[in-house]
């Protein structure tokens, strides 16, 4: 199966999405047609569907969609990890198949501690018994927490989403370079391989600027941790469907040829991650 492991739905609204730049491309709806019509030339088999909002109505939205359209595998949706009655918002979504993990906009948190908060902590220590995934959305400057994190919870999958957001377009790789590999020691954690262009110049970015970063994330966690995500439509504010998959697909035949790593990296990681726990 070759999945994209990492995009995102919306009906769009100021209100509901007020992180979408002004002017951009992202300010209209963006629907699983949409996508279809880029992966198939792609040869992709579906994708997963990644929280865009913190909502709990947004979580249901996204499984309404994948009950209709078989080529959304899963969905990662949002619970209140801090809630007393986080239970209750699993049980209800873990029964769904296609519920296959959690994430928190964690780097639009203050605290670059926030994901050790007791409250937090205890929303995540929830999650392994109803059989779900977490993804870690973070900036650089949380990298500590969570390697806190991901070490406190030996038995929890991970996957760090669009490999902690570096500064590719100041080609700053310190101390992102070292923190990574402290934290790919772990070997419950899983990388996307996502989100890369828009740290990028968003006009003038070209192949060579990502090389540091990916032969770093290649080096540290190996093709079978490694899964192919697009963040569309979030990557269209530098870069299309086509181009995004180029530079992933380009760099990893380069670095990983043989056709086993090629598998993992473009559908088997993500599968074997999200869909094989459910």
């Amino acid at each position: 199966m070759r999945l994209d492991s990492h995009q995102h739905f919306w009906n769009y609204s100021a209100t509901e999405y007020p992180w979408i730049p002004t002017g951009s491309a992202l300010q209209r709806n963006w629907l699983p047609e949409d996508l279809d019509a880029l992966q198939a030339p792609l040869a992709l088999d579906g994708s997963i569907a990644v929280q865009a909002r913190q909502s709990l109505e947004e979580s249901r939205w996204l499984l309404e969609l994948a009950a209709k359209n078989p080529r959304i595998r899963g969905v990662v949706g949002w619970v209140d990890l801090r809630s007393e009655k986080v239970a209750e918002s699993l049980a209800e979504f873990s029964k769904n198949p296609k519920f296959v993990g959690v994430r928190h906009v964690v780097q639009d948190e203050p605290d670059d501690r926030f994901m050790l908060r007791p409250e937090f902590l205890r929303g995540i220590a929830q999650l392994r018994a109803f059989k779900l995934t977490y993804d870690i959305l973070i900036y650089p400057k949380q990298l500590p927490a969570a390697i806190e994190l991901v070490r406190q919870f030996p038995d929890q999958p991970f996957v760090l989403d669009h490999i902690a957001k570096p500064f590719i377009k100041d080609g700053q790789i310190s101390p992102w370079r070292e923190q990574i590999r402290e934290l790919a020691s772990f070997p419950n954690l899983c990388c996307k391989v996502s989100g890369m262009v828009t740290e990028a110049d968003h006009r003038q970015w070209s192949p060579d600027d990502f090389l540091p970063f990916l032969d770093v994330v290649f080096g540290a966690f190996g093709p079978d941790r490694l899964m192919f995500g697009s963040d569309w439509p979030v990557c269209l504010l530098a870069a299309g469907y086509e181009q995004v998959f180029s530079l992933v697909r380009d760099y990893a035949l380069r670095a990983a040829p043989d056709a086993a790593a090629q598998e993992a990296i473009f559908g088997g990681t993500a599968a074997k991650f999200y869909l094989g726990r459910r």
